[in-house]
């Protein structure tokens, strides 16, 4: 709601806020990932790292399958090379920072901070469906099918 009060932090009474559509810098593109690589660039880049592209195939049933990047639960990798291989190809993009909760709990706003430091949010809902709005009816209610006209049969 507007007010005549000046903002907070003001120095003088006559300040105003400010709105600024000033484009940020840009901070850089993601780091290259498994997911954005098909099963060529996969073994490429573990090709490029000094391992065999058989690793490839593996971390990417460790990723896709078992839905994991902790290199820990990837224990038909050599352990030597667990390490380099999650570093490279499975890096931290986006790290949760916060959640809120409202409404019983069933609002959740989350505060994500992405892989070059920009924060963004989701509001999640949790709500069940509505219910219907009209009674249920007996099956006697509903109206009998019709015949199909003669030209269909």
């Amino acid at each position: 709601m507007p007010t005549d009060q000046p903002p907070e932090g003001a120095t003088s009474p006559d300040a105003r806020p400010r709105l600024s559509f000033a484009v940020p810098a840009a901070r850089g593109k993601a780091p290259r990932h498994l997911a954005d690589l098909d099963l060529a660039g996969r073994k490429a880049a573990c090709k490029e790292s000094g391992l065999p592209s058989f690793r490839a195939d593996q971390l990417s049933r460790h990723y896709f399958t078992h839905f994991t990047r902790d290199s820990a639960d990837m224990t038909d990798l050599p352990a030597a090379q667990r390490e380099q291989l999650c570093a490279e190809l499975l890096p931290e993009l986006i790290t949760p920072v916060r959640a809120l909760r409202a409404d019983g709990g069933r609002t959740i706003k989350h505060l994500w901070e992405l892989h070059d430091g920009v924060r963004v949010e989701r509001p999640h809902a949790l709500r069940s469906a509505p219910p219907c709005a009209s009674p249920p009816r007996p099956a006697a209610a509903w109206p009998a099918p019709s015949a199909p006209p003669a030209r269909w049969a």
